[in-house]
């Protein structure tokens, strides 16, 4: 008989079946989704976690973990691929991406939550191996315990640079943006180094969701009535849900009396709507009306003074949202279907006009995090023409004496003061005015005329306000 036949052989341990866990389940198929079909995770996660607690496999702190694994791995999903990059021997773009998206997964617990780290390494190769195989869960195995050597300050020591030799890449792996979004972000902010980090900060943050109480149609105080409410810092319409909540379980927002509103989004609304005019005040347009907060409260706002508002939007769902927003609205009103670049309407046909025009988004960041990943610097040479020839448009529509706005979801200075002062070149008879006053009581809005809003300073997302009178 051989040595080797005479060792004892190794007992061979049982297969056992991965065990399936709802919670990391349900944020890895937010993840695939939005990788694989570009969608939001603020749209993706809620039919989700309804169709979880439908099964029964949920209770409220399932759905809160859940919700935080998917929004910190998309927030922290720049610095996380650093960390893991580092403990991989390949290039991250030839890691298949369902492997990332567990990779950045137990990253987060790991670097990002209180989990504990054998919790976080064992429940991360357990659904491993039940989307991936046993195969690829014993790499994810290895890499994590690699990222567990370290906590996420001792991560960023080794693998973001230094400050004084390249401070926007240092602030972009720290803070999580791509580096042309922190110079962008920089250079409409301008300031100390303080300031741009509390800024890029507060877009990690999780957001509370903010309330509007329609004019005519709810109050402050019916929201108020409802658990962990209080009220709004700046817009006299607001409520803030502290400890989140799901909005549409609230009465008032179930029959549409109220709605979800950023407050910055709000402030633009009644910045335009108390703006002072010349003349009759009894048609408002919003020209770019999708998907509908906006002119939900514009047309409230509107029927307190007996004028009628018009919401156009291009795109026919869009505009079927605008509708569903603004009905049981008081006053008068009109949605339709129209492109915004050749208008329906005649000219000098309306004495207030908002222009919310399409953007980059990049002044919501905290909301659509994953906006930060799929944005490239081109996106503005696409939007540029578009936010142009809206913007005439409204100083088109609108008649001596009116009053203009035009928004964006978006600090940037190219999609801000760049529009506007391209634009106003072309129109001697329009006047900038200065919006600061419109807003009393909110700090820090600049030294104007127009007005920006920034999550780190007023708890909102960075809307840009710029109005305009037409003067002959």
């Amino acid at each position: 008989m051989s040595e080797q036949s005479r060792r004892p052989r190794k007992p061979v341990k049982p297969y056992r079946r991965p065990q399936k866990d709802p919670v990391r389940m349900l944020a890895f198929d937010a993840l695939r989704a939005v990788d694989e079909r570009d969608a939001y995770a603020n749209l993706v996660l809620p039919p989700l976690l309804r169709k979880a607690r439908e099964k029964g496999d949920f209770d409220a702190r399932d759905a809160a973990l859940a919700t935080e694994l998917v929004y910190g791995t998309l927030r922290r999903q720049g610095t996380y691929d650093t960390v893991i990059a580092a403990c991989v021997d390949r290039p991250l773009r030839e890691v298949d991406p369902p492997v990332l998206d567990v990779l950045s997964l137990g990253a987060h617990q790991l670097l990002g939550t209180r989990i504990p780290t054998h919790a976080a390494v064992s429940a991360s190769v357990e659904l491993a191996r039940v989307v991936l195989g046993d195969g690829r869960a014993k790499f994810v195995n290895a890499v994590l315990r690699k990222v567990a050597q370290d906590d996420l300050d001792g991560w960023l020591e080794k693998v973001a640079p230094p400050y004084d030799e390249d401070p926007e890449d240092h602030l972009a792996v720290v803070h999580s943006h791509p580096r042309w979004v922190v110079s962008a972000l920089w250079d409409s902010l301008g300031g100390p180094r303080a300031g741009i980090e509390d800024l890029l900060e507060a877009d990690n943050e999780r957001p509370e969701v903010t309330l509007v109480a329609r004019p005519g149609r709810s109050t402050t105080d019916e929201l108020l009535r409802e658990e962990a409410a209080v009220e709004g810092r700046w817009s006299p319409y607001a409520v803030r849900l502290t400890e989140g909540g799901e909005p549409g379980l609230i009465e008032a927002v179930r029959e549409g009396r109220a709605g979800v509103q950023d407050e910055g989004s709000q402030l633009v609304a009644l910045a335009l709507a108390n703006a002072p005019i010349d003349g009759p005040d009894e048609k408002w347009l919003d020209g770019c009306a999708g998907p509908g907060g906006k002119a939900a409260l514009l047309g409230a706002l509107a029927a307190e003074r007996g004028a009628a508002l018009l919401a156009s939007e291009k795109q026919p769902h869009r505009a079927g949202l605008v509708a569903k927003a603004l009905d049981g609205n008081p006053g008068p009103y009109q949605v339709i279907a129209a492109d915004g670049t050749r208008p329906p309407w005649r000219p000098g046909t309306f004495d207030r006009v908002l222009m919310d025009v399409p953007c980059t988004g990049l002044g919501a960041l905290r909301r659509r995090p994953e906006a930060r990943w799929r944005r490239r610097p081109e996106d503005l040479d696409s939007f540029a023409p578009l936010q142009r020839a809206l913007l005439r448009t409204a100083l088109d529509s609108v008649r001596v004496g009116g009053v203009v706005g035009y928004a964006t979801c978006s600090p940037h200075l190219a999609e801000t003061r760049a529009v506007v002062g391209d634009v106003l070149k072309q129109y001697q008879d329009a006047e900038l005015i200065d919006a600061r006053p419109l807003l009393p009581g909110v700090p820090a809005l600049g030294e104007g005329p127009d007005i920006q809003l920034w999550p780190h300073m007023h708890g909102t997302d960075a809307m840009y306000l710029a109005l305009i009178r037409r003067t002959g």
